[in-house]
């Protein structure tokens, strides 16, 4: 049984989720963002629906919302066993108003809980953690967060350029070629290249085709059309997935594989995204980066003209000390 700690207003719930909460918590989602001063990386209704369809996922066993009284939902918080129940993610929406209510802590002790009867699954040997991301303008959250013992571990930032006019294209190098998306022929490939791209990256693992294809393909705003595959003869060399969300065109994972990196490949397939959503008429675009990327992506970024526009901050607590996940992974 989940022990949970008692909330310091009596006037509110903490309760499970529920399938019918989904436009409630999308809605509460917004409101934090939108006060965090970055709304697109909320989700509409829709996406968040088929976030919680991800067959890891139960909404009714995996998260729970803190609400008052007359039924407003003034809290969601949900947990996810991103790797082996052994790396564990915390996603955390405290509503501006309810901050100073003192929330965090009865979220993160269920959160904690729910972790710990997970990890039973986990090899016994291997270390355990809770990893949770915010706004790094969120003070409130980030002393919650120290003060139940998580320690700051990395930064995220979504950067973004707004564009004026047409941009620039580069060539792309010697040999390689852009071909057009086929989902029923391609799509283990790219998902292969995509494993391999970020094989180095913190905090990544190799998808699994079921999972990766929930997330990538059956998302509701899916696009083939906006999918650039670079090729090199029948290899993948490089590849960037691209939508449009929350009101901006986002580019949701741009890769280029090691041998043909430091070529202009990544610079290219950039350029022409940005080309891509400039002639559908989105002059905003933004994407997501570890700011201690090995890869340089951040500066590639910035050479195209993209500057930071948000930065987040991932948190970790260790609830178990033992072999690191990375050895794990080596030795499968």
């Amino acid at each position: 049984m989940l022990t949970e700690k008692p909330l310091l207003d009596l006037n509110l719930k903490l309760r499970a989720t529920t399938w019918a909460d989904v436009h409630t918590v999308a809605d509460l989602i917004y409101a934090v963002c939108e006060a965090d001063g970055d709304v697109t990386v909320a989700s509409t209704p829709e996406e968040l629906d088929h976030e919680w369809h991800n067959n890891k996922f139960n909404p009714e066993t995996d998260s729970h919302v803190i609400e008052t009284c007359d039924g407003r939902v003034v809290a969601y918080g949900e947990f996810y066993n991103h790797q082996v129940h052994a790396d564990l993610n915390a996603d955390l929406y405290i509503h501006p108003e309810f901050k100073e209510h003192g929330l965090f802590p009865s979220m993160l002790a269920w959160i904690e809980a729910r972790a710990r009867e997970d990890m039973k699954l986990a090899e016994p040997d291997l270390r355990v953690f809770i990893r949770s991301t915010m706004d790094g303008k969120d003070e409130i959250a980030m002393h919650a967060h120290e003060a139940e013992r998580y320690k700051p571990v990395r930064f995220h930032w979504r950067m973004e350029i707004n564009l004026t006019e047409e941009p620039p294209v580069s060539d792309f190098p010697a040999g390689i070629e852009l071909r057009p998306f086929d989902k029923a022929a391609h799509a283990r490939l790219v998902m292969e290249a995509e494993n391999d791209s970020f094989s180095e990256h913190w905090g990544s693992h190799a998808a699994v085709f079921d999972e990766w294809s929930h997330r990538k393909l059956e998302n509701t705003e899916f696009d083939p059309s906006l999918w650039m595959i670079a090729w090199d003869g029948d290899q993948i060399a490089g590849f960037s997935q691209n939508r449009f969300r929350m009101g901006i065109g986002w580019v949701s994972t741009l890769g280029v594989r090691k041998q043909w990196r430091k070529s202009g490949l990544g610079l290219a397939l950039l350029q022409h995204s940005f080309g891509k959503f400039y002639k559908r008429g989105m002059k905003t675009i933004g994407l997501g980066v570890d700011a201690s990327n090995k890869t340089g992506a951040t500066r590639l970024y910035q050479r195209a003209g993209m500057s930071v526009a948000s930065e987040f901050i991932t948190f970790e607590k260790e609830i178990r000390s033992g072999r690191a996940l990375e050895d794990a992974n080596q030795r499968e």
